[in-house]
């Protein structure tokens, strides 16, 4: 470990959109202001490698500070800047940052893809609209997911067994996510889905994208239509944050080698839980309570989170 790595206390990454190439370092005087206001100091600034297919996307650097002091309420100074700036601005203690991750599970609607699957299904079933209400309510944590779940499937009975298969063909990837699962693999990190939509779509992206395994709730189906009914319990927050711990004790994981990452309300437990909590692009109450936020990157943006070798790996 260089001497940089081993005086640093804490990582700051910054991880910069772009919509047009460009070359240009982006402007970082607020940031640095904000750490002389809590006196840390900059150890050494490293630009970040972006996978080939994104790198017109983004700007990524990792800064390495020197805390000696307290930085209690700094991550939400950071979160706040962050918005202004419309940039993600993550800080971790090193020893997060360091950690040898060996599992991550993710959240599928609105995470790993960019819908809410069974609102596409109830625009077909011509209850888009009062769906659609129901689940926005849901994943900001003001209804109770397991009845609103049972209220929306049942809007779905009668819908074509050929409409789930048209939608599945055809789900909206989340930038990043090929490039982010790739990478997690080829690290030995094992990936999982955990979500509260269906099957069907779960195994879809199982399918395309080698996720070892996915938990998510089953549709019945009965003479090639919805009956508005799952098969078994139904995935809510408790039964996802059950999971990730009954994955990591059966493959012999301790919790704090675990990533989670999701965007609704019945996603905190398991964000809670896991030795990397990442709330991407969520909901408020999500943000507010997550230990770690992206809001303005692909989800790309957790690789950059990930130590490198030269950080002591």
């Amino acid at each position: 470990m260089n001497f940089s790595m081993a005086v640093s206390t804490h990582a700051l990454t910054l991880i910069v959109p772009r919509t047009v190439p460009c070359t240009g370092a982006p402007d970082t005087t607020p940031v640095a202001a904000l750490l002389a206001r809590f006196g840390i100091d900059i150890v050494e600034r490293r630009a970040v490698p972006v996978p080939r297919s994104l790198a017109e996307h983004r700007i990524v650097e990792v800064w390495y500070l020197a805390a000696e002091g307290g930085v209690d309420g700094l991550a939400q100074e950071f979160d706040r800047l962050a918005d202004d700036l419309e940039i993600d601005l993550v800080f971790q203690a090193m020893a997060v940052r360091r950690r040898r991750y060996r599992l991550a599970v993710f959240d599928m609607d609105s995470t790993l893809i960019r819908c809410e699957v069974i609102d596409e299904l109830a625009a077909r079933a011509g209850v888009g609209d009062r769906v659609a209400a129901i689940t926005e309510r849901a994943m900001r944590g003001e209804l109770d997911f397991v009845g609103s779940f049972t209220e929306r499937l049942s809007m779905l009975a009668g819908l074509s067994e050929s409409v789930i298969a048209d939608i599945a063909a055809t789900l909206p990837i989340t930038e990043g996510m090929p490039e982010l699962i790739t990478t997690l693999r080829a690290r030995g990190i094992r990936t999982v889905i955990l979500s509260g939509g269906f099957n069907v779509f779960a195994e879809e992206l199982q399918r395309r994208f080698g996720f070892e395994q996915y938990h998510a709730n089953r549709l019945e189906i009965e003479d090639g239509r919805v009956t508005g009914q799952v098969v078994g319990d139904i995935v809510d927050g408790d039964r996802k944050a059950a999971l990730l711990q009954q994955i990591a004790s059966r493959e012999g994981i301790d919790l704090v080698d675990t990533i989670a990452v999701g965007d609704g309300a019945n996603d905190l437990k398991m964000i809670g839980l896991a030795g990397l909590g990442v709330a991407f692009d969520a909901k408020p109450i999500v943000r507010e309570s997550a230990p770690y936020n992206l809001r303005y990157s692909g989800l790309d943006g957790v690789l950059y989170l990930l130590g490198a070798p030269s950080e002591g790996l």
